[in-house]
């Protein structure tokens, strides 16, 4: 029977949406943070980076417990940064969400709500010199280091 299922997953890891500014003064940006301040929640994330996986292939990948890599699967659900993005079966027949990081990606500003039109400003003329591509490459590289950085312990 199982034979019948899809044991594998067909998401991507690929953010197609536009990003969201978090400031330091905005409640999402508390949540986010939170939810980022565990070393094994940043591991998680920066697996999901990589390639969607199910919970069980979290827990293979990083030696750890399922019960542990679920609490931070859903604390970081909760917050937006990461989702279900399809469904693949297990060996048995048992049906299992694979997460991905969010389409969504999110830009860390910090400062105020108030600075949010300067800061939009700086963006549009740095968009300007080097183009739409350019201003991708520069976010994800600052947020691929900030992810990276294993503060705490796993």
């Amino acid at each position: 029977m199982s034979r019948l299922l899809p044991t594998t997953a067909d998401a991507t890891t690929d953010r197609t949406g536009d990003p969201s500014l978090l400031c330091l003064d905005d409640d999402r940006t508390d949540d986010v943070l939170a939810a980022l301040s565990s070393g094994t929640a940043r591991a998680i994330f920066r697996e999901l980076n990589e390639r969607p996986l199910t919970a069980a292939g979290l827990a293979d990948r990083l030696e750890m417990s399922i019960q542990s890599v679920s609490y931070h699967l859903e604390n970081l659900s909760e917050t937006g940064l990461i989702e279900v993005s399809d469904t693949c079966y297990s060996e048995k027949g048992r049906e299992m969400d694979v997460y991905s990081v969010s389409e969504e990606p999110l830009v860390l500003f910090l400062g105020t709500e108030e600075d949010q039109p300067g800061l939009r400003v700086a963006l549009k003329n740095v968009a300007a010199a080097v183009g739409p591509a350019g201003i991708v490459a520069i976010v994800w590289g600052v947020l691929s280091r900030f992810v990276g950085n294993d503060v705490g312990g796993v």
